[in-house]
Formats: C-alpha cells, sequence, structure tokens
C-alpha cells in the first residue's frame, strides 16, 4: 500500500523517526511535535489525531545525543516495516555519515526496511544518510548550506541545491538545516491533509504556516542599507491587498526605498524576487478559499489577484502541482471540476 493510500484510511498515518548517536534532539522533537498536533479538522473523527509518530534506532536502549542528555528508544528498526513516512534527523558525532563515516551495516538494514510506495524524509545533513544509501540517485537534493561542499565532495555524481529550504521527489524529501525541518513537516502535513490542517499546526507551534525563499536569506552577509530598512512592513500591506494589482513601485515607496534598493532588500529578507512572492501568496490564499468555500475558479481568481481563472490554474499548477479542481476534489471532496 502505497502512503498516499494509507493516508485515505481513517486510521492514522504511521511516521518512524530514526534516530543515531548524536541526534539533535530539537530535530527530534519538532516531527513529534508537528506530525503529533496534527487532527481531523471536520468530519466523522473531527479532532483525532492524524499521525502515529514513534521513535526507532538500530537497536532499542539509550542514544546519545549532541547535548548532555542521553535518549532512551524502545523500538528497534521493526517498527519501519509499517510506517508510511520515515524521517532521518541529523547525527552530530565522529563515524556518522555526516562526518565521512560508512552507512555501515546495520543502519543499511534498518533503511532497507522501509515498504515499497512509503516515502523517507531527511533533516538538515541526515540528507548524508539517504545519499550514501544510494536513495538521492538520480533526484535533487538539499542539506544544510554549511555542509554543502562536504556533500558535493562526497557524492559529486548528485544535485545538490544548497538555496532551498527543502525538496520534494515524491517519496523521498530532503530539508536544509534544523529549523527547516519544520518547513518539511509542515508541507508533508499539508501536501497529505491540506492548507487548513497545516495552517493549524503550525499556529498551534506558533511557527508560519509557509516560509518563501530559501536558505540564502540566513547566510551571514553585509547588508548595505541602514539599520532598521526592512521590507516587512510592504510585504504585510501586499497580503492585505493581494485582490488587485500590486506594483513594485508601490510596495518600494511603502518601505522609502528606490526600486532598485527595495528589490535587493527584499530577495536578502525574503530569498526571492518580490514578484514570485505575490505569486506564491496568491497561490496560498486559493489553497484556502478552494478548501473552506464554494467559490467557483474564477471567482477565486479575482479574490487573490490573478483576474482570470486561467491565470490562476496556470500559477496554481506551477506551484502546487495540480489543478485548482483537482486540489478541491482531494480536500473537498466530490470530483473535479476547473
Amino acid at each position: 500500500m502505497s502512503a498516499d493510500a494509507e493516508l485515505r484510511r481513517d486510521r492514522p498515518h504511521r511516521v518512524a523517526v530514526l534516530v543515531r548517536p548524536g541526534v539533535m534532539p530539537l530535530e527530534l522533537g519538532l516531527v513529534h511535535q508537528l506530525f503529533g498536533s496534527a487532527r481531523r479538522q471536520s468530519g466523522p473523527g473531527a479532532g483525532s489525531l492524524l499521525y502515529d509518530v514513534v521513535t526507532c534506532a538500530t537497536e532499542p536502549g539509550p542514544v546519545p545525543t549532541n547535548a548532555d542528555f542521553p535518549i532512551h528508544v524502545s523500538h528497534g528498526p521493526e517498527v519501519i516495516d509499517a510506517a508510511g513516512t520515515v524521517v532521518v534527523p541529523a547525527a552530530e558525532q565522529p563515524g556518522q555519515p555526516e562526518t565521512g563515516g560508512p552507512l555501515g551495516p546495520a543502519l543499511a538494514a534498518a533503511l532497507a526496511r522501509v515498504r515499497p510506495g512509503a516515502r523517507i524524509a531527511s533533516i538538515c545533513t541526515g540528507a548524508f544518510v539517504l545519499a550514501a544509501a544510494g536513495l538521492l540517485d538520480g533526484r535533487r537534493a538539499t542539506t544544510h548550506w554549511q555542509s554543502a561542499d562536504a556533500f558535493r565532495r562526497r557524492f559529486p555524481h548528485l544535485e545538490l541545491d544548497p538555496h532551498v529550504l527543502f525538496t520534494d521527489g515524491g517519496d523521498v524529501l530532503t530539508s536544509a538545516g534544523e529549523a527547516a525541518g519544520i518547513d518539511l513537516c509542515l508541507h508533508l502535513i499539508r501536501r497529505d491533509h491540506g492548507a487548513a490542517v497545516a495552517a493549524d499546526v503550525a499556529r498551534r507551534t506558533v511557527v508560519p504556516p509557509h516560509r518563501e525563499g530559501g536558505q540564502a536569506q540566513y547566510v551571514a552577509q553585509p547588508v548595505p542599507e541602514a539599520a532598521g530598512a526592512s521590507t516587512a512592513a510592504a510585504r504585510e500591506w501586499a497580503l492585505e491587498h493581494l485582490d488587485r494589482p500590486v506594483s513594485l513601485r508601490e510596495l518600494a515607496d511603502r518601505s522609502s526605498m528606490s526600486v532598485r534598493t527595495f528589490t535587493r532588500r527584499f530577495r536578502a529578507e525574503a530569498g526571492c524576487s518580490p514578484g514570485r512572492w505575490l505569486t506564491r501568496q496568491r497561490v496560498e490564499r486559493a489553497r484556502v478559499l478552494l478548501e473552506e468555500t464554494d467559490r467557483p475558479v474564477d471567482v477565486i481568481a479575482g479574490d487573490v489577484g490573478f483576474g482570470t481563472g486561467a491565470s490562476l490554474r496556470a500559477h496554481f499548477r506551477d506551484v502546487v502541482g495540480v489543478s485548482p479542481g483537482v486540489y478541491r476534489a482531494t480536500f473537498r471532496g466530490g470530483m473535479p471540476h476547473d
């Protein structure tokens, strides 16, 4: 049974977190916190948990972390057999794949238990494990920007994109630094159960439901503008006016900057161009309206500033991967209708 097929069943979707010596407590905790707080929003079973999250290791027992305390893991790799999703966090300890160590027979055997149709995801330098196991061959991957050069040296045949927060190859996913694991988990929840469920989890956790841009905005570099200069107010204003055309000149004026300075500053803060950011925000608003209202696609297009249904359909498919009709049918039921 595929992971997607299991998601359509009544029982919670099993998420197995495979930890190794040197695991980072934050990465382990965020998987449990995010998936563990996802609940059915409506209908039969409203309020019930959507995921069953379990921690496992190659052998049950104490596992050292990169902090001053160990964790006790009750489960061995056998729980992976029934998992629809397997998450591999990073590990900071000599001898692990991140530090040039081999995959090792025990870890290889554990990964071999991932059943056909299940998906596997890495957090931070956990991507080294997936790469060493051959799971990233022919796929695009990411990892923490500080480890990008080491990753390229060890796996020169793989396509690495150190600029994004996560990659989604369908059944194999990778994410950047620790906090990008939050983005990845929310992305999976959104993919599985829609924007409303993911937004509810984000609210419970007090994190943004979606971060635009990539890792570039977190790399230390000199900022030429005066201290305090920011495009945040312009972005907030744009979100309140998505139903109408928003020009670059308007945004720059609201930040008291020239267009050139605003564009440069915007890229530094958001990790993408103002135009791309606006498109993504409009698509995200359309997601919510498709889930929560019965408005026709052409009407929603006007509500979110795309103007025409054709424009919304094109941008929505480009960002989400499916048409608005298929998306609405998936998360509201019924037949796709565009």
